[in-house]
């Protein structure tokens, strides 16, 4: 009798093996993919075109019947287990033939497989935009009435701060009011965007925007939230918010950290060291994650904050604190820390 269990055990043991082994090769056969590819440089290319709103099967179908990949079903399983394919920009894409679909969907990623492209950076300016529309091949002209007749969300006139942060790459022949649209859409279709442009009992739409970008311009992502608790906190007792980026933005300057005391008595209303409260409006296009701090701020007390060294950015609620730590900054800076 034992032998008898033992035989029947051995057999389902037999038939499971045999059933797994089936179940792995109807897989493999039903998704048959291309061998990942070392070298890449002299192999045949093509453009292909991904459609503005295109899901994830309908990319694997487009790059199956362009030869890029084995199979659609090959992309497809790639797709949905990665969650960067949700960043796939609609426009073209210089791909690589007969190569794997995890080249494929890395490809598809590469700015520089992506020609026709505008990329607008987190904590961009409108200025800085309009610039590269030009660099893209429109005219002045052409770019100066797109941006003065976008369909803007309510309570907006202006559209700093609306053009959401993304790669933007755009089938030829596209108007420039076409493309400028699509940026500011792009800010609705986000969901902390789309969540801001409501606005809450406290602040309104265009005065959350504003927030949001003073917090990117001010901070990184690891800070977000803590900027956007010490411009609320200042904004609670009526003590000026003193950023200096609302002062960059009034000199349209990058790419220096120390800001003179001569610059902060520029007569502007978006100079905080000046005038109270906020600006009249957006400084920069802040990122989907600054648009939740700013929705969502983290609970402190702090009203100071000031980057002593690169990677150093230290937040307090006590003036004394924050005037030790300037001098500390300011020994940095002088020592060339911030070059």
């Amino acid at each position: 009798m034992a032998s008898l269990k033992r035989l029947i055990a051995a057999g389902l043991v037999i038939v499971l093996f045999t059933f797994s082994l089936f179940l792995l090769r109807s897989q493999s056969s039903s998704a048959p993919d291309f061998d990942t590819v070392q070298s890449v440089q002299e192999l045949p290319e093509i453009t292909i075109e991904i459609p503005d709103g295109a899901t994830g099967s309908q990319i694997a179908s487009i790059l199956y019947e362009s030869g890029v990949v084995k199979s659609s079903q090959a992309y497809f399983r790639v797709a949905v287990g990665d969650a960067r394919s949700q960043k796939v920009a609609p426009g073209s894409h210089r791909l690589t033939l007969k190569i794997s679909a995890r080249q494929a969907l890395n490809q598809l990623l590469d700015p520089d497989r992506i020609p026709n492209l505008i990329r607008v950076a987190e904590g961009a300016w409108k200025s800085e935009v309009q610039n590269a529309f030009i660099k893209y091949g429109f005219t002045k002209q052409e770019v100066s009435k797109a941006f003065s007749s976008l369909k803007l969300p309510q309570g907006f006139s202006n559209s700093e701060g609306l053009i959401f942060p993304a790669q933007y790459s755009f089938p030829q022949g596209i108007s420039a009011q076409s493309a400028a649209q699509s940026m500011i859409d792009r800010f609705s279709d986000d969901p902390n965007g789309r969540k801001l442009l409501q606005g809450n009992k406290d602040f309104s739409a265009k005065q959350l925007l504003t927030i949001a970008s003073i917090v990117q311009a001010e901070s990184t992502n690891e800070d977000f939230s803590k900027v956007a608790r010490v411009i609320y906190n200042r904004l609670r007792i009526g003590m000026p918010l003193q950023m200096d980026s609302t002062v960059h933005f009034i000199m349209q300057a990058r790419g220096d950290i120390f800001l003179s005391r001569k610059s902060t008595t520029l007569n502007s209303p978006y100079n905080t060291y000046r005038k109270f409260g906020l600006p009249p409006g957006p400084i920069c296009s802040p990122s989907s994650d600054a648009i939740k701090a700013t929705l969502e701020p983290i609970q402190g007390d702090w009203l100071y904050f000031i980057t002593v060294a690169p990677g150093d950015t230290r937040f307090t609620a006590s003036f004394d604190e924050f005037s030790k730590w300037k001098v500390e900054y300011t020994k940095n800076r002088k020592a060339g820390a911030f070059n």
